[in-house]
């Protein structure tokens, strides 16, 4: 599973599999996906070759502009994963068909991941499970206009 509660494991994970990538150690399929979200954002490398616990327990400071770079790179990694089992049903032909008008799977990802992060919001703060057809739906509409 790649996600649980434990913010610092999580982001342990994120670390290790960067040292791991770069130092040509063996990988888990999980590790190999996250090496590669991180291997796409360049940005983030000084936050995982920098003091490792301090980074662990860091508090990104989201609504004053500050990017949190576990967040981004855990968006991508929960699209993949509902890409990759097309839950909801619809997300992967949607997905592989904005892959195809922008040209670019990452830059598709980010358009996607925009979509998420505000369905995935709006769900803890009313407490409910996201709307499935109202996010397929936005995809969509994303979709139309790319």
């Amino acid at each position: 599973m790649i996600f649980g509660d434990d913010r610092k494991q999580l982001r342990k994970m994120y670390f290790d599999s960067w040292y791991k990538a770069q130092n040509d150690k063996p990988l888990t399929p999980l590790e190999t996906q996250i090496a590669d979200v991180i291997g796409m954002h360049p940005e983030y490398h000084p936050h995982l070759t920098a003091d490792t616990e301090a980074q662990i327990d860091k508090d990104y400071q989201t609504q004053m502009g500050e990017a949190n770079p576990f967040l981004h790179m855990g968006l991508h990694l929960g699209l993949r994963e509902q890409i990759a089992t097309d839950r909801p049903v619809g997300i992967k032909s949607i997905f592989f068909k904005l892959t195809t008008s922008v040209k670019n799977s990452h830059q598709a990802e980010h358009l996607c991941m925009d979509i998420l992060s505000h369905f995935i919001m709006e769900s803890q703060q009313s407490g409910k499970a996201p709307n499935d057809q109202k996010y397929l739906q936005q995809l969509n509409q994303v979709l139309a206009s790319s």
